[in-house]
């Protein structure tokens, strides 16, 4: 079993579609997924399609447009209970960001505490920012993160790694040399699965969907000289220990 713990269900190219699409991802292994919100509208879609035995929430909003995240933070304080994660949240220092770097920090603080107030997990958005974002997290005393998709070196990852941070590997490590050397160092213990659909397809320009989180483990699994079924059942309990799931 493969448990995705990071894609987009809500997006709209997934739209009028999505039965077919979780459908696809149950033929190749995938049998629990975790989708993220964008922003409150977001948010409340996600929670709106999540039913707790495939389809789990987590709800956040990107650091690139993080107008309304106050109300975000009020939606994941009164859905708590239901609720696997917080996120994505975090730092994005991209070229083509223009939202000011310390009012980011100062969100995605907020976001720290918020995960620690309520004992729920991190999901961190860190594009061109992964040395900042693990600086702040290990700072500021996180304990239950996941790195989506970290593109920073595989150099800051010793402490993290140390204090249990799990970092998420999507199907664009097909054509990553930066992510395939992630996983080569990375112990099986702390490396999670994702897919990001629709975004960091193995193929580049072509949507991505959650039936290709297989494509990470078959790299990982490739990479760690392991069995497919060893990576399966590692990172199926990776997941399992740090988000609230039920067992299928």
């Amino acid at each position: 079993m493969i448990v995705d713990v990071h894609c987009h269900l809500t997006d709209r190219v997934f739209e009028g579609r999505l039965e077919e699409v979780l459908e696809d991802a149950r033929r190749a292994g995938v049998k629990i997924l975790v989708t993220s919100g964008l922003g409150f509208e977001d948010s409340v879609k996600v929670l709106k399609i999540s039913d707790y035995v495939t389809v789990y929430p987590s709800l956040g909003i990107m650091p690139y447009d993080i107008e309304g995240y106050r109300d975000v933070i009020d939606l994941i304080e009164e859905n708590a209970d239901k609720i696997v994660a917080i996120g994505e949240v975090g730092l994005d220092y991209h070229i083509n960001v223009t939202v000011d770097r310390e009012l980011q920090k100062k969100v995605f603080l907020e976001f720290i505490e918020l995960s620690k107030s309520l004992d729920l997990p991190l999901i961190v958005h860190s594009r061109s920012a992964g040395k900042y974002a693990l600086e702040m997290l290990l700072n500021n005393k996180a304990e239950k993160v996941i790195m989506h998709a970290f593109d920073g070196s595989s150099s800051h990852i010793e402490e993290p790694v140390k204090r249990g941070f799990f970092f998420s590997i999507p199907p664009s490590i097909a054509r990553s040399n930066q992510k395939q050397k992630l996983v080569k160092k990375l112990p099986l213990e702390n490396i999670l699965i994702e897919s990001d659909s629709p975004a960091l397809s193995p193929t580049l320009g072509e949507v991505n969907t959650p039936s290709n989180a297989r494509v990470s483990v078959m790299w990982i699994s490739r990479l760690k000289e392991i069995t497919i079924e060893r990576v399966e059942e590692i990172t199926s309990e990776n997941a399992f220990k740090i988000l609230r799931l039920r067992r299928v």
